[in-house]
């Protein structure tokens, strides 16, 4: 005797086809999702200590800091302007690893400290706002791919280190006795400018790559920045940070300040996609098609739901308007009104009481009946249908046990 193997139905395709049609997309979001947090956290890792010079990460500058040490420099690393202004004394190098990040009453006050004390103050990739502060009458030009240049000017430290890693933004001056190097374009990615009277002078860099951990050995990049930042003793390594106090007291920038630029253009990128993903979707759109029920539902079972949703939305009003309705347009044939004044209280009303002198079993006036308020809890709706259901019966017996009139013979 064999016992047949029960068949388990397979996944009907109203349940299969959501699936099938949600699916692509849903891979696509889960893709993307994974790439924006793989790099992130590569890019987190790399930016960790970016120019620190007690970071041995890549773009680091430990290195850098060791081979200052070892020629009698002393480096001093802060993170505020407070600090970097007392620090940048007499002879003595300041370097601002970030000068965009610093608002305006920052720079100002940086520069003031400086402005009179002979030294070199080195910027890296300065924007619009430090060249106005530090180097008046400079101008920055889009920027370059970062490769191995050659210096082509006069500067002794350039002349001596040779070709370096540079790129990045490029100037462009009239100061006479401004050393242009490192050229690309014809406009320089290192600019110098010298300052006879204070005996401090700025020195621009367009990128910050020679100062990393892992270039720093590569061409003239190590002698570049040792004699850069190694004219004088003592160093001072400014890294602005967002958590200077001084950056929330004037020119407060916003958050979309704040944001970087490439992730503007993500977000760009993101919505282009998302705009390109509606509109495939959306040229799949077209009228209703019917589909057949793959069960029958009682109607016992979809009033029965009905209620239970009216009674968690505690729709005393909605449900009371449905089973007064429902009344008004079964009884309206049994007195004689026209489908069309079912739900009309003035032609309803009389047509009734004609039938019925009142509700049975109460002393409820119709038209509260009929027409009343909603119940004030579910106790007094279930009396109004009941009264209601009374009404109807009411009605249809009398019109049972109404005489009819037969035609004469």
């Amino acid at each position: 005797m064999t016992t047949a193997t029960p068949e388990f139905p397979a996944l009907s395709p109203t349940l299969r086809g959501p699936w099938a049609r949600s699916r692509g997309p849903l891979l696509a979001l889960l893709l993307l999702v994974v790439s924006g947090v793989v790099l992130a956290a590569l890019q987190s890792g790399e930016q960790h200590g970016r120019l620190d010079p007690r970071s041995t990460d890549r773009t680091g500058s430990a290195a850098l800091a060791q081979l200052l040490a070892s020629h009698g420099i002393s480096t001093h690393v802060v993170t505020t302007s407070e600090e970097a202004a007392a620090a940048a004394g007499p002879h003595t190098t300041l370097l601002v690893t970030d000068p965009d990040m610093l608002t305006q009453a920052q720079l100002t006050g940086l520069h003031t400290a400086t402005a009179h004390t002979s030294g070199r103050t080195v910027l890296i990739g300065p924007g619009p706002s430090a060249l106005e502060t530090f180097a008046p009458g400079v101008q920055s030009e889009p920027p370059v791919g970062i490769s191995v240049r050659r210096p082509a000017c006069s500067l002794p430290d350039a002349r001596r280190a040779g070709d370096a890693l540079l790129g990045g933004l490029r100037y462009t001056t009239a100061v006479d006795g401004a050393d242009r190097c490192y050229p690309s374009g014809g406009r320089p990615t290192l600019l110098r400018l010298p300052a006879p009277r204070t005996g401090r002078d700025t020195v621009l860099l367009g990128s910050p790559d020679l100062l990393y951990n892992h270039h720093l050995a590569a061409d003239g990049n190590a002698s570049l920045a040792l004699q850069l930042l190694g004219t004088h003793k003592h160093l001072v390594w400014y890294l602005p940070s967002l958590s200077d106090p001084s950056s929330t007291q004037n020119d407060q920038r916003s958050f979309f300040e704040l944001i970087p630029s490439g992730w503007r253009w993500g977000l760009l990128q993101l919505t282009f996609a998302a705009v390109c993903a509606a509109l495939w979707r959306a040229r799949r759109l077209g009228p209703l098609v019917p589909e057949k029920l793959p069960v029958t539902v009682p109607a016992t079972e979809t009033t029965e739901g009905h209620a239970r949703l009216y009674e968690q939305a505690g729709a005393r009003d909605r449900a009371s308007d449905v089973l007064r309705s429902a009344a008004r347009t079964r009884i309206a044939p049994l007195t004689g009104v026209p489908p069309v004044h079912a739900h009309t209280s003035d032609v309803l009303l009389p047509a009734v009481r004609a039938h019925v002198a009142e509700s049975p079993g109460t002393g409820t006036d119709l038209h509260d009946l009929l027409f009343g308020p909603a119940p004030a809890d579910d106790r007094a709706l279930v009396h109004l249908a009941d009264q209601l259901d009374a009404l109807e019966s009411s009605i249809v017996s009398q019109e049972r046990h109404a005489p009819r009139e037969h035609p004469d013979r």
